[in-house]
């Protein structure tokens, strides 16, 4: 397995209040590897969108026996490790690609850990803003957990 898709989704309804995370995770070939759906307690939308990509991350890290990426090669190549996450928050997007200041002090917490956990998994991953309706099967898991 060289290449996961995953799609995440974080919510609190009331903003801060009960809030929920979402996760698709899906092999190269489109087939759902693992499903996450959870509350994760009192907290902000924004909690909720890092929370779920460290969940996906935690789970690639303990589960996905991914092909290492071979630095001989010198480009890219069928055997490097590429994940590629998708989330409908702009912020959240544009924080974890580096374009925005994280100037939150628990969002600063959670990007920290994300970036530890890229070191620990390895290869290329990237974060890849999409609409909401693109996100549907997460966004389905967030309001599944929040309605459970």
């Amino acid at each position: 397995m060289n290449r996961l898709f995953i799609h995440t989704d974080g919510g609190a309804r009331h903003n801060p209040g009960p809030a929920a995370i979402g996760v698709v995770i899906k092999s190269e070939k489109g087939e759902i590897l693992k499903r996450i759906s959870k509350g994760i307690g009192e907290t902000t939308n924004n909690v909720a969108e890092y929370r779920a990509v460290v969940e996906a991350l935690e789970w690639v890290g303990e589960n996905a026996a991914m092909k290492p990426f071979d630095p001989t090669q010198g480009r890219q190549c069928s055997h490097e490790k590429m994940i590629q996450f998708f989330l409908d928050s702009a912020l959240v997007v544009n924080q974890l690609n580096g374009l925005f200041k994280v100037k939150d002090g628990e969002l600063k917490n959670y990007l920290l850990k994300i970036r530890e956990l890229e070191q620990q998994v390895g290869g290329n991953i990237s974060y890849t803003l999409v609409p909401r309706e693109k996100n549907w099967e997460a966004d389905l898991l967030v309001n599944k957990a929040l309605d459970g």
